[in-house]
């Protein structure tokens, strides 16, 4: 176990970090799901099912229990180059806002359809 595995568990490191998650997490995932270069929710929602991540996507719409994305394949259908400018915009490590986007967008989309339906003005 080295240096880096006992900070990565530090109850402190953790609580850091996901408060700077917290504190941009409406900006990020604004851009993301909102108008922006992301195209809003209806274009991101098609880009996952486009990547074969339909499975998950529909569960994020639907009411039942919300399949896990993992940071890597967010960063695929998003594209390196975005996540990397937001990353930059938001003073945040391209890792750590990979992970939060994992974490969140799926909660993000659930939220936005509570009738399991996408808002038409998504």
């Amino acid at each position: 176990m080295g240096i880096f595995d006992s900070l990565e568990n530090s109850p402190a490191l953790r609580n850091a970090l996901g408060q700077l998650g917290a504190a941009v997490l409406p900006a990020v995932l604004g851009e993301v799901m909102g108008t922006g270069s992301q195209g809003g929710l209806n274009a991101i929602v098609a880009k996952l099912e486009q990547a074969g991540f339909g499975a998950q996507v529909k569960s994020w719409i639907g009411t039942g229990q919300n399949l896990p994305i993992s940071a890597d394949q967010l960063r695929q259908v998003l594209g390196s180059d975005v996540v990397r400018q937001l990353a930059a915009k938001y003073n945040i490590p391209v890792d750590q806002l990979s992970e939060i986007l994992a974490q969140q967008l799926p909660q993000a989309v659930d939220h936005a359809s509570p009738d399991g339906k996408l808002p038409h003005s998504a």
